[in-house]
């Protein structure tokens, strides 16, 4: 068996506390870009370098067709995407997925805001979920 290291692990573990941290706080229930405030704010008082609402182009063929906004990049490294409805979709796996490949990074968080608590996925480029 082939043991895989996990990327950014550190790194993703706090980005996981805060997203607790914030759900412990506010509870569920609210819209999603009450729970950006909260993180953005939670980002700044841990010293997390992160980047907001990222725009990456899409392109065809050297040709821009589109563009994405993504919540979240931090460190340059991970991008997180937020949510708040019942249930992460396979709909939103491929839409980090894509985030992904656009932006060129390798890992993909998922943070769903539930009124249950927070629901949290990891998304790795290439995985066909």
């Amino acid at each position: 068996m082939i043991k895989k290291e996990i990327i950014y692990k550190e790194l993703s573990y706090k980005i996981v506390g805060i997203l607790f941290e914030v759900f412990k706080s506010l509870g569920g229930g609210y819209q999603e870009k009450y729970y950006q405030k909260a993180i953005k704010e939670a980002f700044i008082i841990n010293n997390i370098s992160y980047l907001e609402q990222v725009r990456v182009d899409l392109n065809y063929k050297h040709k821009y067709i589109g563009r994405y906004y993504l919540d979240f990049i931090i460190d340059n490294k991970i991008v997180l995407e937020l949510k708040a409805k019942a249930y992460i979709s396979r709909t939103d796996i491929f839409q980090v997925l894509n985030y992904l490949k656009c932006a060129n990074l390798e890992l993909g968080i998922i943070s769903n805001f539930t009124r249950e608590g927070v629901k949290i996925k990891r998304i790795l480029k290439g995985n066909n979920q």
